[in-house]
């Protein structure tokens, strides 16, 4: 009888799996969803009445098991690197060129395939069962998320080659009507709309509950195969993995020359808006493998592959307002309200004017239809006006003369293009210093969100941060949308926050020009609040890397009377106001006594987090390149510095590598996101 069973259940995870390939990887379903789903309930049944004769690659793994509480982290056998950025004809022309002339006399040939904008999976099949799903992480070591891997239906559970033992890498990524499903479902439950898709999918995959997972529709492109004997070329290792059963995107085409892949990159920008996912460029890569191999690699990217990115989306649209914005500073920010228009894959309302300038230079005026572009396929920008479609009643925008918060007179800042409320007490600018104050870099409160800021203000709840050290599960479970679970949250995140370290609560204070690594390089001078407080602005010039607009700001705040009330209330709350004296110095390490200079546009840190990283090990930032540079960090784009310091013969450090160099220091940080 077990035996009958457990062939029938066999028939049914096979009968099911050939459906999911051909929905998934072949786009050419043959059956209806609901005589889909009465197969699964089929086998889930017979699974739950015989749960011993469950085969590890069953089906209904894809509807997502038990919650984890953390990811593990994987350690990648080869490091996933990344690829270099292109943007131009003349960039794909000097790759061209460095290729042939590194293979003089050989034939060359380029796969140009989609890139896809998702985020990059490593799955490990042994035995052609599916062992583990490894996101790229910092490209050395990343999560593993296997059970969330298994709910999605194009990643086969068993390959259809047997006995296979292989790493294949690819895209996840989200299908547009997919993700407009899911942003209807979020606003008809009052949550709050997700950017784009690819935001969707990165976040979708640090889910810890996989059923939550299974509902979001993901997908997946292989694009990348490590099996010695599955072939010699790229185009080969693609057909490899469609016969195993894995989707690999029908776009891609074999270029005998440059000019061949000019031609399709031309050809898919043209169709990008008309493609169901989204797409940020082409990757060109060199056919053969063996050509592949003895390319070799830099630090961080192969020399045999480039990705060519498109030009940024642009959309136009009607200007509505120009909206004020008033920050935790009380500089005031200029934002475009406009008519909703889909851009790259998102719907855009708004974007940043910048400050008061910036419109006067472009002359942007309520009801111009103006020109929006993505700067980096990310923050929209308005870039032009077009002229000839403005409306006749339309006037020059006059930037107001008092805060539209509090009704307070506005300053010009003479040595910036800034205007500011300088009244302390603005309700506005209190919202957003109580949220820098519980923001990840700083105190980092779970809970404490926008939503919440707002009616803690508004009810004059908290007038300061220190405010938040007096609420009650009372007073939070009586605002609107906190019910009394999520009110104690609040509250225990704000006990959590009694132990973050002195300089994260100075960053978190929101002194002008204090940033997180300034206010790391002040806890270990002065060590103390009480110390800090009472240095001179001389005093604090003193402290390296300490500048005359720093020192000013940081004296004025704590000599600033109004203030006061704040600091006590902070010493009663119970924080860390000074440095313990096991943290004056760190273990030696890499970064002991070394001097660091960071370049380019760093991709998983900001630069502040980055700093903050190499003076808790003991080094040093400076801002520029000499003999006196131990080592220089160089994000993409690096430009100046970088080539000073090859000159000099400085150690130059990828991301990645730094990422490395960290956690051999005792420092183990998570990306924040490629």
């Amino acid at each position: 009888m077990s035996a009958k069973i457990a062939a029938k259940m066999a028939a049914l995870a096979a009968q099911i799996e050939e459906h999911n390939h051909r929905y998934y990887a072949l786009a050419a379903p043959t059956v209806s969803d609901q005589e889909y789903d009465r197969l699964l309930a089929q086998l889930q049944a017979l699974e739950t009445a015989h749960p011993q004769l469950r085969r590890p690659d069953s089906p209904t793994l894809r509807v997502g098991g038990a919650p984890t509480s953390q990811f593990p982290t994987h350690r990648h056998e080869r490091p996933m690197l990344s690829l270099d950025n292109s943007y131009s004809r003349q960039d794909l022309l000097e790759f061209d060129r460095r290729v042939r002339e590194a293979l003089p006399g050989e034939v060359v040939e380029y796969i140009a395939e989609l890139k896809i904008d998702g985020v990059a999976l490593s799955l490990h099949y042994e035995n052609s069962l599916l062992v583990r799903a490894v996101t790229r992480g910092d490209g050395v070591q990343g999560d593993e998320i296997t059970a969330n891997a298994r709910t999605i239906r194009s990643i086969p559970l068993r390959l259809r080659q047997p006995g296979v033992r292989a790493e294949v890498r690819g895209e996840v990524y989200m299908a547009a009507g997919d993700f407009a499903v899911l942003n209807r479902g979020r606003e008809e439950e009052g949550e709050a709309l997700l950017a784009n898709p690819r935001n969707a999918t990165a976040g979708s995959l640090k889910l810890q509950d996989p059923r939550l997972v299974a509902g979001r529709r993901l997908r997946f492109f292989a694009y990348w195969l490590h099996h010695p004997e599955a072939a010699a070329t790229q185009r080969g290792q693609l057909e490899a993995l469609e016969r195993w059963g894995l989707p690999v995107n029908p776009e891609g085409t074999r270029c005998a020359t440059i000019e061949e892949v000019f031609a399709f990159c031309d050809q898919c920008e043209a169709r990008r808006e008309r493609l169901p996912y989204e797409i940020d460029g082409v990757v060109v890569k060199v056919d053969s493998l063996d050509q592949q191999r003895r390319l070799g690699h830099t630090a961080k990217s192969p020399r045999s592959a480039i990705a060519y990115k498109f030009r940024a989306a642009q959309a136009r649209t009607r200007l509505k307002d120009i909206a004020l914005q008033v920050g935790r500073t009380g500089t005031l920010t200029p934002v475009a309200l406009l008519d909703p228009v889909s851009l790259a894959g998102s719907t855009v309302q708004r974007a940043t004017l910048h400050n008061e300038d910036e419109i006067r230079r472009r002359d942007l005026r309520k009801g111009d239809m103006v020109i929006l572009e993505k700067g980096g396929d990310v923050i929209p920008k308005v870039v032009g006006v077009v002229l000839e479609e403005r409306p006749s009643w339309t006037k020059p925008f006059e930037f107001p003369q008092h805060c539209p918060a509090c009704q307070s007179p506005l300053v010009r800042d003479p040595e910036e293009a800034a205007t500011r409320c300088e009244n302390p007490a603005c309700p506005a600018q209190l919202k957003r210093r109580l949220e820098h104050f519980a923001g990840r870099g700083a105190l980092d409160i779970e809970g404490l969100g926008p939503a919440v800021v707002d009616q803690l203000v508004d009810r004059s709840l908290v007038r300061d941060v220190g405010d938040l050290y007096d609420l009650d599960l009372e007073t939070l479970a009586g605002l609107e949308r906190l019910a009394e679970k999520s009110a104690r949250n609040l509250l225990d995140g704000l006990e959590r926050s009694l132990q973050r370290p002195f300089d994260r609560l100075l960053f978190g204070l929101g002194i002008r020009h204090v940033g997180a690594t300034v206010a790391l390089a002040l806890a270990r001078h002065f060590r103390t609040l009480d110390a800090l407080a009472r240095a001179t602005a001389e005093e604090l010039e003193a402290v390296p890397d300490i500048g005359p607009t720093i020192a000013r700001s940081a004296s004025a705040f704590f000599a600033n009377p109004q203030n006061q009330p704040l600091l006590a209330k902070l010493r009663r709350a119970g924080l860390q106001l000074a440095l313990p004296e096991e943290a004056e110095t760190a273990p030696a390490n890499f970064f002991t006594g070394k001097t660091a200079v960071l370049t380019g546009a760093l991709m998983h840190h900001t630069r502040e987090q980055t700093a903050a990283y190499i003076q808790r090990l003991g080094g040093r930032v400076a801002t520029s390149v000499s003999k006196k540079t131990d080592f220089v960090v160089a994000g993409e784009s690096a430009g100046s510095k970088l080539d000073k310091a090859r000159q000099l013969g400085v150690l130059v450090l990828t991301e990645e590598n730094f990422i490395a160099k960290l956690a051999e220091a005792g420092l183990v940080v998570a990306p924040d996101q490629p």
